[in-house]
């Protein structure tokens, strides 16, 4: 697979806003499941479909803990992948943020 090609899947997995609010939720820490399960109104089945696209993609990992499978964000995943992006669609505006939001860095004003 081509780095392109893997770059697609992320934002494939990306595109689905039940998937989206998954990694938002996965902000917090890692969570079975079930418990991400029990945050939508659809089917189990339907969560672990969105679960193994986000894990394809490489956008969360798992890991067995008994009989419960928990989920991490891959933060580093995300990151890389839409800064890559970022980068080569607006490199100016990824140089302005990091200037701007850089701890520690003057306000504007200041």
């Amino acid at each position: 697979m081509t780095e392109s090609q893997d770059e697609a899947g992320v934002f494939r997995a990306l595109a689905d806003p039940t998937r989206r609010q998954i990694l938002e939720d996965l902000r917090g820490g890692e969570l079975a499941a079930g418990e991400i399960a029990s945050r939508f109104a659809i089917s189990g089945p339907s969560i672990s479909r969105h679960l193994g696209v986000l894990k394809g993609a490489g956008l969360v990992t798992e890991r067995r803990d008994g009989n419960r499978i928990l989920y991490t964000l891959a933060e580093e995943r995300l990151a890389t992948s839409i800064g890559r992006f970022l980068s080569a669609v607006c490199p100016e505006q990824i140089v302005l943020r990091h200037t701007k939001w850089r701890p520690g860095a003057p306000s504007e004003g200041s």
